[in-house]
Protein backbone atom coordinates (compact mmCIF):
# COMPACT_ATOMS: atom_id res chain seq x y z
CA UNK A 1 0.00 0.00 0.00
CA UNK A 2 1.36 3.39 -0.96
CA UNK A 3 2.14 5.84 1.89
CA UNK A 4 0.01 8.43 0.05
CA UNK A 5 -3.05 6.17 0.25
CA UNK A 6 -3.44 5.22 3.85
CA UNK A 7 -7.14 4.86 4.83
CA UNK A 8 -6.43 5.54 8.51
CA UNK A 9 -4.54 8.70 7.63
CA UNK A 10 -7.35 9.87 5.35
CA UNK A 11 -9.97 9.23 8.04
CA UNK A 12 -7.88 11.16 10.58
CA UNK A 13 -7.49 14.15 8.23
CA UNK A 14 -11.23 14.09 7.40
CA UNK A 15 -12.14 14.05 11.10
CA UNK A 16 -9.67 16.83 11.83
CA UNK A 17 -11.23 18.97 9.09
CA UNK A 18 -14.77 18.23 10.28
CA UNK A 19 -13.82 19.04 13.87
CA UNK A 20 -12.32 22.35 12.78
CA UNK A 21 -15.48 23.24 10.89
CA UNK A 22 -17.60 22.47 13.95
CA UNK A 23 -15.41 24.48 16.32
CA UNK A 24 -15.19 27.61 14.15
CA UNK A 25 -18.79 28.74 14.78
CA UNK A 26 -18.40 28.02 18.49
CA UNK A 27 -15.33 30.25 18.68
CA UNK A 28 -17.24 33.04 16.97
CA UNK A 29 -20.13 32.66 19.43
CA UNK A 30 -18.47 33.92 22.58
CA UNK A 31 -21.56 36.06 22.99
CA UNK A 32 -19.61 39.24 23.58
CA UNK A 33 -20.40 42.20 21.37
CA UNK A 34 -17.70 44.78 20.68
CA UNK A 35 -18.22 48.15 18.98
CA UNK A 36 -16.57 48.59 15.61
CA UNK A 37 -12.91 49.49 16.10
CA UNK A 38 -12.73 48.35 19.73
CA UNK A 39 -10.18 45.68 20.63
CA UNK A 40 -11.82 42.88 22.66
CA UNK A 41 -10.83 42.87 26.32
CA UNK A 42 -9.65 39.57 27.81
CA UNK A 43 -11.43 39.85 31.17
CA UNK A 44 -9.28 38.90 34.17
CA UNK A 45 -6.20 38.71 31.91
CA UNK A 46 -5.69 42.15 30.33
CA UNK A 47 -4.23 44.78 32.64
CA UNK A 48 -4.89 48.49 32.95
CA UNK A 49 -2.18 50.45 31.13
CA UNK A 50 -1.93 52.95 34.02
CA UNK A 51 -2.15 50.91 37.24
CA UNK A 52 -1.44 47.36 35.95
CA UNK A 53 -4.51 45.99 37.76
CA UNK A 54 -6.29 43.15 35.96
CA UNK A 55 -9.48 44.28 34.25
CA UNK A 56 -12.10 42.21 36.01
CA UNK A 57 -15.15 44.39 36.66
CA UNK A 58 -16.82 44.93 33.29
CA UNK A 59 -18.91 47.83 34.63
CA UNK A 60 -15.91 50.18 34.88
CA UNK A 61 -13.67 49.24 31.92
CA UNK A 62 -12.57 51.81 29.34
CA UNK A 63 -10.52 51.84 26.15
CA UNK A 64 -8.79 54.41 23.96
CA UNK A 65 -7.72 53.81 20.36
CA UNK A 66 -6.12 56.03 17.75
CA UNK A 67 -3.02 57.62 16.34
CA UNK A 68 -0.94 56.84 13.27
CA UNK A 69 -0.15 53.34 14.61
CA UNK A 70 -3.74 52.70 15.74
CA UNK A 71 -2.57 52.29 19.35
CA UNK A 72 -4.97 50.70 21.85
CA UNK A 73 -4.91 51.37 25.60
CA UNK A 74 -7.24 49.64 28.05
CA UNK A 75 -8.20 50.75 31.58
CA UNK A 76 -9.90 49.15 34.58
CA UNK A 77 -11.43 52.42 35.82
CA UNK A 78 -12.52 55.63 34.11
CA UNK A 79 -10.33 57.50 36.62
CA UNK A 80 -7.26 55.71 35.23
CA UNK A 81 -8.33 56.80 31.73
CA UNK A 82 -8.64 60.44 32.87
CA UNK A 83 -5.22 60.50 34.56
CA UNK A 84 -3.53 58.61 31.72
CA UNK A 85 -4.90 61.11 29.17
CA UNK A 86 -3.51 63.94 31.28
CA UNK A 87 -0.12 62.29 31.88
CA UNK A 88 0.46 61.08 28.30
CA UNK A 89 -0.88 64.03 26.29
CA UNK A 90 2.59 65.24 25.22
CA UNK A 91 3.75 61.70 24.36
CA UNK A 92 0.64 60.98 22.27
CA UNK A 93 -0.57 64.31 20.82
CA UNK A 94 -3.08 62.45 18.63
CA UNK A 95 -5.27 61.86 21.71
CA UNK A 96 -6.85 65.30 21.26
CA UNK A 97 -7.76 64.52 17.64
CA UNK A 98 -11.48 64.07 16.97
CA UNK A 99 -10.77 60.76 15.21
CA UNK A 100 -9.44 59.24 18.46
CA UNK A 101 -11.97 56.68 19.66
CA UNK A 102 -12.82 56.07 23.30
CA UNK A 103 -15.25 53.72 24.99
CA UNK A 104 -16.38 53.31 28.57
CA UNK A 105 -18.63 50.55 29.90
CA UNK A 106 -22.08 51.50 31.14
CA UNK A 107 -22.43 50.68 34.81
CA UNK A 108 -25.81 49.07 34.14
CA UNK A 109 -24.26 46.39 31.89
CA UNK A 110 -25.46 43.03 33.23
CA UNK A 111 -22.46 40.85 32.29
CA UNK A 112 -19.23 40.65 30.28
CA UNK A 113 -21.27 39.17 27.44
CA UNK A 114 -23.68 42.11 27.41
CA UNK A 115 -21.61 45.26 28.03
CA UNK A 116 -23.06 48.50 26.73
CA UNK A 117 -20.20 50.69 25.47
CA UNK A 118 -20.54 54.47 25.57
CA UNK A 119 -18.49 57.38 24.30
CA UNK A 120 -17.04 58.72 27.58
CA UNK A 121 -17.40 62.29 26.31
CA UNK A 122 -21.17 61.80 25.90
CA UNK A 123 -21.88 59.67 28.99
CA UNK A 124 -23.13 60.89 32.34
CA UNK A 125 -21.31 59.77 35.49
CA UNK A 126 -22.79 58.63 38.78
CA UNK A 127 -21.19 57.77 42.12
CA UNK A 128 -20.48 54.03 42.36
CA UNK A 129 -17.62 52.22 44.09
CA UNK A 130 -15.02 51.48 41.40
CA UNK A 131 -11.91 49.24 41.26
CA UNK A 132 -9.38 52.05 41.80
CA UNK A 133 -11.72 53.97 44.13
CA UNK A 134 -12.27 56.95 41.84
CA UNK A 135 -15.87 55.93 42.55
CA UNK A 136 -17.47 57.20 39.37
CA UNK A 137 -19.24 55.09 36.76
CA UNK A 138 -20.58 55.89 33.31
CA UNK A 139 -24.31 55.59 32.94
CA UNK A 140 -26.37 55.25 29.79
CA UNK A 141 -29.42 56.64 31.58
CA UNK A 142 -28.77 57.98 35.08
CA UNK A 143 -31.74 57.86 37.44
CA UNK A 144 -33.73 61.08 37.59
CA UNK A 145 -33.03 61.49 41.31
CA UNK A 146 -29.30 60.72 41.03
CA UNK A 147 -26.82 63.53 40.76
CA UNK A 148 -24.87 62.91 37.58
CA UNK A 149 -21.83 64.60 36.09
CA UNK A 150 -20.85 65.41 32.53
CA UNK A 151 -17.51 64.14 31.20
CA UNK A 152 -15.82 67.49 31.90
CA UNK A 153 -17.26 67.67 35.44
CA UNK A 154 -16.16 64.08 36.11
CA UNK A 155 -12.71 64.80 34.66
CA UNK A 156 -12.20 67.91 36.82
CA UNK A 157 -13.43 66.12 39.95
CA UNK A 158 -11.13 63.13 39.30
CA UNK A 159 -8.05 65.29 38.64
CA UNK A 160 -8.76 67.46 41.71
CA UNK A 161 -8.98 64.35 43.87
CA UNK A 162 -5.58 63.14 42.68
CA UNK A 163 -3.97 59.67 42.55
Amino acid sequence: MSPMYNPDRRRFIARLGTGGLLLTPLAACSGEVWPEGMKPIAWDRDACVRCNMRIADHRFAAQLRGGPRDNTFTFDDVGCLVFWLEEQRTRFPWMDDVSTRMWVAAWESPSVKAVTWLDPRQARYIVKRSPMRYDLAASAAPAADAHSLSYEEMRRKTLARGK
